[in-house]
């Protein structure tokens, strides 16, 4: 669907909620249904703020006779919300209150996967609103929490991977001081291998690797102490992670995941039993794994990534150059 038409979808959505042959209730959900598919793979802002403008008049004609279809439109402008690029915090503020507004209403009247669906994306804002110093990393992960009462493993298993992946990077946001880094690192640690337990590489492909990449996050960078074990840990997880993730089929999560492999690596002796031997064979690989994700990250025009990586390459190249030749 082209901007134009999507423009005369919102014009005759309007339209048709003038006509006579409709209940209130029906003229309500049809406009929350035409917002639903300007939401679906956006093109442009001016979209998504086409959305929130049929949402705002299904609100204002719910009034106080539908208090359901008001929790729906709800919930529905606080996702466009969530979804508009705002450099500042006030579109997320507001996305905040709608859930939080929406959700006793859904818990009297809606499903209740209607009702995990707005506590996980409630702590998606949450978790957005952190760094502004507006909500709190433990309201962030009992949103996600409540959400996993219904976004079981057996029935929800990428809801229930991406929920507990959102979860552990939660934990790496605790502000806690250094002497107490191990706490926020066990706690997200323990989440990523919690949701490993039942989500396996032959059943949940891509939700096994997410978990597995950032699991190797985890052991490389939010632990300061047993940096060898810590590592070699990093890099076994980075492993299963590149079992799914392949240049062909995944190449910006296969690129991100080997970046990582590279800089774990590079801090590694070649032979572990004998360190003093130097580690010029794993910063050979290291380089290798940098050029080839600068290389994805430029032809997919991730340009911030292929500075990132560019950068490390630099710094393996000198080190080569310094030590081993």
């Amino acid at each position: 669907m082209t901007p134009s038409t999507r423009d005369s979808v919102v014009t005759a959505a309007i339209a048709a909620i003038a006509s006579e042959s409709a209940t209130t209730a029906e003229k309500i959900q049809m406009l929350i249904e035409t917002a639903l598919g300007l939401q679906k793979q956006p093109q442009t802002t001016k979209q998504l703020r086409n959305a929130l403008s049929l949402y705002y008049r299904a609100y204002q004609m719910c009034g106080e006779d539908y208090p359901l279809l008001k929790a729906k439109v709800q919930v529905g402008m606080a996702k466009t919300l969530q979804r508009i690029p705002d450099v500042g915090a006030q579109l997320l503020l507001q996305a905040k209150i709608g859930y939080e507004e929406a959700l006793p209403i859904l818990q009297q009247l809606a499903s209740p996967i209607e009702v995990a669906e707005a506590q996980m994306n409630l702590g998606l804002v949450l978790q957005s609103l952190v760094p502004f110093n507006l909500a709190r990393i433990i309201d962030c992960v009992k949103a996600y929490q409540q959400a996993l009462q219904v976004f079981t493993w057996q029935d929800y298993p990428q809801e229930y991977a991406i929920l507990y992946n959102n979860i552990a990077i939660a934990y790496f946001s605790l502000p806690l001081a250094s002497e107490r880094e191990y706490i926020r690192h066990g706690l997200a640690v323990q989440s990523l291998q919690v949701a490993l337990k039942h989500i396996q590489l032959i059943d949940h492909p891509q939700e096994y690797a997410m978990l597995q990449n950032n699991l190797g996050n985890a052991w490389q960078y939010f632990m300061l102490s047993h940096p060898l074990e810590n590592n070699l840990r990093a890099i076994a997880a980075y492993d299963e992670a590149l079992k799914v993730h392949n240049s062909q089929d995944t190449p910006l999560e296969y690129a991100n995941t080997i970046s990582h492999k590279a800089n774990a690596l590079c801090k590694l002796p070649d032979n572990i039993q004998q360190p003093q031997a130097g580690n010029l064979h794993n910063l050979l690989q290291s380089r290798a794994y940098y050029q080839e994700a600068w290389e994805i990250f430029n032809q997919n025009q991730q340009l911030k990534q292929a500075q990132l990586v560019a950068q490390s390459l630099n710094e393996i190249v000198a080190e080569i150059t310094n030590h081993y030749l």
